[in-house]
């Protein structure tokens, strides 16, 4: 059997195993790198630094603190009796602020925050125009809580139709003299703790007694009688006291109903020569009534004019 030739191991080759670097020549490339990696990010940041202290400083001499853009003017409207200048320093606004620093959220916030005030809306108009419009609450009712026997001690509260409590307007907020609440409504029987100003009012016979108001204001009998006085204690009903002196107790909700019921009895009275003295729209059917001659009836006070809500603007 043939043997195979050994060849000359001198000319074979082998593979030569990799040579590892020394721990100190690993350790100095490490630091390389590292150092490389430190000077490109701290050039990155100074570069960013330098950007925006730039910008800003851009924006503020240009933008923010440029006497171009200063406010000259306050355009304010309300829709209601709070003088424009009360407005102006709830606002913390004033003149020769810059317009594009003025922070538009926080004016809004601030006068929101104000109890008469129910919504505001603001707007820049360049170059030296800040322009505000205040929707102001309007109350539908009144209530008062006495603190003694003195009636002038009693705390007067006023109602928005959504319940809000507010209290009147003092002399040196409103841009006139303060006009009378006598036209309101009183709603009586609330427990005290109900009325917290700046809250809503919680309790339901009261908040039926708005919806009543309001329903009575679009109705026909808005141009017969005056609301003025709504017991709100009895639960289940509320009782109405008229200028007029008729007595009307209502049940709770479906008012718009009871109105058209009442005013087609009273317009039976007014054809008969008859004067409503007691009417219960709370049975729907075979409603319940006392009449009055009305030759017999005393004189009635007229329907009131209620005051009117003015809109001022500054100019």
């Amino acid at each position: 059997m043939l043997k195979r030739k050994v060849r000359n191991r001198r000319f074979q080759r082998y593979h030569v195993l990799d040579v590892k670097l020394r721990a100190s020549e690993r350790r100095r490339l490490r630091l390389r790198a590292l150092g490389v990696g430190l000077t490109v990010c701290a050039a990155v940041l100074v570069t960013l630094f330098v950007f925006w202290r730039g910008g800003d400083w851009v924006l503020r001499q240009l933008v923010y603190e440029n006497p171009a853009f200063s406010i000259h003017h306050l355009d304010v409207q309300t829709d209601g009796a709070i003088a424009l200048e009360q407005l102006r320093r709830w606002a913390g606004v004033k003149y020769d602020d810059n317009l594009l620093a003025l922070d538009l959220g926080r004016v809004r916030r601030d006068l929101e925050l104000i109890p008469a005030i129910r919504g505001v809306s603001a707007e820049r108009v360049l170059p030296h125009t800040l322009r505000l419009r205040v929707t102001e609450r309007e109350p539908v009712a009144q209530c008062m809580i006495a603190h003694g026997t003195n009636a002038a001690d009693a705390s007067v509260f006023l109602l928005d139709p959504d319940g809000y409590v507010l209290l009147p307007l003092r002399g040196d907020e409103r841009s006139g003299p303060a006009f009378t609440n006598e036209h309101l409504p009183l709603l009586v029987g609330i427990h005290p703790r109900e009325l917290r100003p700046d809250k809503a009012v919680e309790a339901p016979q009261v908040r039926e007694a708005l919806r009543l108001i309001q329903a009575f204001d679009r109705s026909q009998m808005a141009g017969w009688v005056d609301l003025r006085q709504i017991d709100v204690s009895l639960p289940g009903t509320l009782q109405v006291l008229t200028e007029q002196s008729s007595e009307v107790i209502f049940g709770l909700g479906d008012f718009d109903v009871q109105m058209r019921r009442w005013y087609v009895v009273v317009d039976y009275g007014r054809r008969t020569g008859k004067h409503l003295s007691w009417i219960d729209l709370s049975v729907s059917n075979n409603v319940p009534a006392r009449w009055l001659e009305a030759s017999l009836v005393p004189p009635m006070p007229s329907k009131s004019v209620k005051s009117a809500k003015l809109k001022r603007k500054n100019v």
